[in-house]
């Protein structure tokens, strides 16, 4: 008995078989903890419980409990093993600690992954060194001289290659632009889809414009998306000189308020420049909507200066005629029990106008001042929640009508923009007044349309709110 405790072994084969169960346990639950908060140190902590720990306890077993010589294969071959263990967990915990746990916007976490792919490689390569030097007794130094001509030459003879990989890790690591910013670049203006060592892949909607990184680091370009919510368009339109430039101001702001790609923090403004030239500067929510907020304003603006008699690049169009107005009355005249001398009256007040597609003809909340009565196409009834989204109410046809509430002179519940070009029949408030009340059966109709079509749109918010 004295001499097993004289024996150093025996104190070396006590302590591995009590610490690696207790190591083992305290590792698992710290483990457990990491993962529950989803902690970056999970990893390189499982790593220490799963191989490094066992590793050891093998290692002082063959070496100090067996005393087995350090020189034998098999404590070498363990010895590598634990070696490059050990190498994996602190690249492993360097890159968790350094580079994940990294704040937004700083250095390491605008470092390419390139960047840390090759500086791991570098390490590991150093470490696998030290490992067979120190261990195997292998001399690496020729080995490293050999890959360092090999790369000199190599180097020399991809200088091209080589220079746009550079530069592509340079633009990498600065990040000008990210994977879908919008670019505006001397040979195209699109989208990045892609950005890869050699190359930058700019979707231009016409095809995939494909540009080495040397040359997009050499040239300047603008990055349209930063900072966001900063991109504008302007757009010119033309009208003719006899038309009163605050009128015309005051009707391209108001179509570039309803456009549904607008910043809504920024007000759109329209000057004139000059001539019969006005300019509208509109702020989008993203430069990808450049194209199909422009064509919506210009179209909007076709319909809208018609209705307004403003003459738009110089035309002349009087859509609103005596023969319009008289077949649209007509047409209504079921919907509003009109006899013969109704029409011939109505005539000479009411109009025919038209709206765009899209386009809004009742804003949610405002008072309206006439009737509008649909004469062809179709209308979409919406109502505001309380986030401020649209939700559909109903679709109304031709036939139907908006602005009831030019009657009570109380504001709409529900908005209303075109599904197709509208055509309607508009009759101001006092022609209406005067017209309900010679028709208390009309007057009946509208009031039911009113209160069944508010009733409606309450409904409709309920539902939303559930």
């Amino acid at each position: 008995m004295t001499a097993l405790l004289d024996s150093s072994w025996f104190y070396w084969a006590i302590g591995v078989a009590v610490g690696l169960p207790v190591g083992l346990i305290l590792l698992t639950e710290w483990q457990h903890v990491l993962v529950r908060r989803q902690s970056i140190l999970a990893r390189p902590v499982s790593l220490l419980r799963n191989y490094l720990l066992p590793l050891a306890a093998l290692l002082l077993l063959l070496v100090k409990a067996t005393e087995v010589s350090a020189e034998a294969t098999s404590v070498r071959v363990v010895a590598t093993v634990f070696g490059f263990v050990v190498l994996v967990m602190l690249l492993s915990g360097l890159n968790a600690t350094v580079f994940q746990g990294a704040p937004e916007g700083s250095w390491r976490r605008r470092l390419p992954t390139i960047f840390i792919d090759v500086a791991r490689f570098v390490l590991i390569a150093l470490g696998l060194a030290m490992i067979f030097s120190y261990i195997w007794g292998a001399n690496v130094g020729g080995l490293f001289t050999a890959l360092g001509i090999s790369t000199v030459v190599l180097g020399l003879a991809l200088q091209n290659s080589v220079g746009q990989i550079i530069s592509g890790l340079l633009l990498l690591f600065e990040q000008p632009f990210q994977i879908g910013d919008w670019l505006d670049t001397p040979t195209a203006r699109g989208r990045v889809v892609e950005v890869n060592w050699r190359a930058t892949h700019i979707d231009t909607g016409s095809g995939m414009q494909v540009m080495p990184n040397s040359v997009l680091a050499g040239a300047s370009f603008t990055n349209l998306s930063q900072p966001a919510g900063a991109h504008k368009i302007l757009i010119t339109t033309t009208f003719s000189l006899v038309d009163p430039p605050d009128v015309v101001c005051a009707m391209l702001n108001r179509l570039a308020n309803m456009l549904p790609y607008r910043k809504s923090d920024v007000a759109p403004v329209s000057v004139a420049v000059g001539g019969s030239e006005y300019r509208t500067t509109v702020a989008l929510q993203s430069p990808a909507d450049d194209a199909a907020a422009r064509s919506m304003f210009l179209r909007w603006t076709w319909y809208a200066a018609r209705r307004e008699a403003l003459h738009l690049d110089g035309a002349v169009d009087e859509f609103s005629t005596r023969d319009r107005v008289e077949k649209a009355l007509r047409a209504v005249a079921p919907k509003l029990r009109l006899v013969h001398t109704d029409l011939q009256e109505l005539a000479a007040y009411a109009t025919v106008a038209r709206f765009g597609a899209d386009e809004i003809l009742q804003h949610s909340g405002e008072v309206p001042t006439a009737m509008a009565f649909l004469v062809a196409g179709r209308v979409r009834i919406t109502a505001t929640v309380d986030d401020g989204s649209l939700i559909s109410v109903g679709t109304l046809e031709e036939g139907a009508f908006l602005g009831q509430t030019a009657l009570t002179r109380q504001p709409v519940l529900a908005g209303a923009y075109a599904l197709d070009e509208v055509t309607v029949l508009q009759i101001d408030r006092a022609h209406m007044e005067e017209l309900v009340l010679r028709k208390p059966v009309l007057l009946q109709e509208i009031g039911r349309a009113i209160e069944d079509r508010r009733a409606n749109v309450l409904r409709v918010l309920a539902m939303a709110g559930d």
